[in-house]
């Protein structure tokens, strides 16, 4: 099977214009979300999808695969799918493809790589990654998505509320009553799905949490989860660079 790896970079974000091109230790953001992409062995090829000249070109200075998108897509997953027609034209396909976060400069490897091992199974519709939570600031944040399983691991509900809730119990003593678990953003599709899922209409579960993965659950789409014991370190905003800061300011990584 083969598997392409997408990231899907624009340059206009609202929260933080240009953010794909910051540097981090002398290194773009996209150059180190590319690097650490090459290095999974379960993906054929890396592109970066971008509708920014400038990204482009940021790309290819460093001999990086990237494509030019429309300006039109609300989402990294029609990005990707824009991807996988063009590959097609030139002969090439691909079973499934792994939308990387662009924003994610420190994505390990194996991450990438237990997502591409869910989508080896022929019964793999859609898969992405889950984390143990760990502290009641993640808990209590709507930023941070929640996520709950079946038996199987696949995806029941996300949500920016705390599920489950814990019924008689503070909630500040859930963590030590649960295990809850965080959805983190890396998404595997296989090729034939992604067709499919981008032509869904918005669902009113979606447009209520502002979730795309809602979409698919509504549809009847099954989302595979992987447990990762990896900290995902999403750069929204200026103030998210913090989060990869040492106290006296240099960066961690």
């Amino acid at each position: 099977m083969r598997i392409l790896g997408v990231i899907p970079a624009r340059y206009a974000s609202t929260r933080f214009p240009g953010k794909p091109l910051v540097m981090i230790n002398g290194k773009s953001m996209i150059r180190r979300v590319y690097e650490q992409s090459v290095q999974c062995d379960k993906l054929a090829k890396v592109i970066v999808a971008t509708d920014s000249e400038a990204i482009y070109n940021h790309v290819r200075l460093f001999n990086g695969n990237v494509m030019m998108t429309s300006e039109l897509h609300t989402s990294g997953t029609e990005r990707c799918r824009e991807i996988v027609e063009k590959i097609r034209l030139t002969g090439d396909d691909y079973s499934s493809v792994i939308n990387i976060q662009g924003d994610e400069p420190f994505i390990q490897p194996e991450q990438i790589r237990l997502v591409a091992e869910c989508l080896n199974n022929p019964l793999t519709q859609l898969a992405t990654l889950i984390k143990k939570i760990v502290s009641q600031d993640e808990l209590d944040s709507p930023n941070v998505v929640k996520v709950v399983t079946d038996v199987e691991g696949n995806a029941l509900y996300f949500s920016r509320s705390v599920i489950p809730f814990i019924r008689g119990k503070n909630a500040r003593e859930w963590l030590a009553e649960a295990t809850f678990y965080k959805h983190i953003g890396i998404y595997g599709y296989k090729t034939t799905v992604l067709e499919e899922i981008v032509a869904l209409p918005v669902s009113d579960l979606e447009r209520a949490e502002s979730l795309e993965q809602l979409r698919w659950l509504v549809n009847g789409y099954r989302v595979k989860t992987q447990v990762t014991v990896f900290e995902s370190i999403a750069i929204d905003t200026p103030a998210d660079l913090l989060k990869i800061t040492n106290t006296n300011g240099t960066f961690l990584q």
